[in-house]
């Protein structure tokens, strides 16, 4: 089995997204700034390595709603070439996408969890969206958190370790770039 992975780029005031999140501004006003680093035309060597490594080892993606709704029309398609899972209070039916299909789980996030797994083998599940991460982390899920750190500071938005309590976390890996610097850590259980 895989590990259970958070993913997610942050500015250095320890925001994800900025105010106003919705459908103009998916990552809220100022927010992509936190993920130009993956989408510039002249990305440095160590990111290419970071969002190569990222995608290699996905295996399957849970994701929160919210994420989802906002995400959908930019990604038009699952965020990750793997079966994707949509935490909600809404039942709903499959949705097939080029790459992958989206199964929306509404019984919780250990159920998700669960078939994540499955559907991931010995790859990684991927977890995406401050809310679900923050559920995921507060109910000790979470195996490792990747933070992007981007030299930034928003102000105001999403905070991704906002009202979680105390955890422990080891750092495993650093790796810096002009753009951002890439922090790995184990959750300590």
């Amino acid at each position: 089995m895989g590990t259970v992975v958070l993913h997610k780029s942050m500015s250095l005031d320890g925001f994800v997204a900025g105010p106003d999140i919705g459908a103009e501004h998916p990552m809220g006003r100022g927010g992509m700034r936190l993920h130009e680093w993956m989408f510039t035309d002249r990305p440095d060597p160590r990111d290419k390595e970071v969002v190569a490594a990222m995608n290699a080892s996905a295996g399957a993606v849970v994701v929160g709603r919210r994420t989802f709704d906002v995400g959908l029309p930019h990604w038009e398609d699952t965020p990750y070439p793997v079966p994707t899972f949509v935490l909600t209070h809404q039942a709903r039916d499959e949705l097939v996408m080029k790459s992958a299909t989206f199964t929306f789980v509404t019984d919780g996030i250990e159920t998700a969890l669960k078939s994540a797994q499955v559907a991931a083998g010995d790859k990684d599940v991927i977890v995406m969206g401050a809310q679900a991460g923050r559920q995921f982390l507060g109910a000790g899920l979470l195996d490792e958190l990747q933070i992007n750190l981007v030299p930034v500071v928003l102000g105001a938005g999403t905070r991704l370790l906002e009202d979680l309590g105390h955890i422990e976390l080891e750092r495993t890996q650093v790796i810096a770039s002009d753009a951002v610097t890439h922090l790995r850590f184990r959750v300590v259980t």
